[in-house]
């Protein structure tokens, strides 16, 4: 998964500068609070040449599954429809007249099944980052800094007052510091991340709580391989 530092629009002001203790615990634990909340309702917005896509949805950050909608957004509807993902596979759903939402209980029939690109597609790295958005512990806080997470300037997400800070190098290739951005609040919990994928020249935006959680059921006899 390729990325590049996030500059510009919504990345708040002030910073950057290294993190105080509290903000070094927050954004540790930050994505421990998606997997202790089980799962989490995300609007997933991909960046494209041709157009962009939104996935609108909800991510079980124990299962590490997701499940939503997808609509293109200035493009055609070649795209739409039900989308079922895990780790390393993708079930999609093609749909002419996709709905808002997407459906509590997956259709029986009419998926279809591939792995997930590790490289090559925005739509499946997209999908990759908001799993990996979820840990079933803590990071190390003290290593935070010592690693390059910074804080950025303060923010507000759907009126939560968040800090906005980067995450580390991470630990396949040093030197990335400042890839990832991340909006949390006062608690830990995470409301918004950014980040660049391959050679989008706008980020990926997952944004958390956009709308009510519904939990992830598999496909009937689909279900995506971990």
């Amino acid at each position: 998964m390729a990325a590049v530092l996030l500059v510009g629009h919504g990345s708040g002001s002030g910073g950057p500068r290294a993190l105080t203790s509290d903000e070094a615990n927050r954004l540790a634990i930050t994505r421990f609070r998606n997997f202790q909340a089980h799962g989490r309702a995300v609007t997933i917005t991909v960046p494209g040449t041709a157009g962009g896509l939104k996935v609108t949805g909800s991510v079980d950050y124990q299962k590490k599954v997701g499940y939503g909608v997808v609509h293109g957004s200035g493009r055609d509807t070649s795209s739409d429809g039900l989308i079922e993902w895990s780790a390393t596979s993708v079930l999609v759903h093609p749909m002419r007249n996709a709905p808002a939402q997407a459906p509590a209980s997956p259709p029986r029939s009419g998926w279809y099944s591939r792995p997930l690109r590790l490289s090559g597609s925005a739509l499946d790295s997209s999908l990759a980052i908001a799993l990996g958005l979820g840990s079933d512990r803590p990071d190390n806080a003290e290593l935070l800094p010592q690693n390059g997470a910074a804080w950025w300037g303060g923010d507000q997400v759907d009126g939560h007052r968040v800090d906005v800070m980067t995450g580390p190098s991470s630990r396949e290739r040093s030197g990335t510091a400042g890839n990832v951005r991340y909006w949390v609040g006062s608690d830990g919990t995470m409301y918004r991340v950014r980040v660049n994928v391959g050679s989008q020249s706008q980020p990926v935006v997952i944004d958390f709580d956009t709308h009510e959680y519904v939990p992830v059921r598999p496909v009937p006899g689909l279900t995506p391989t971990r």
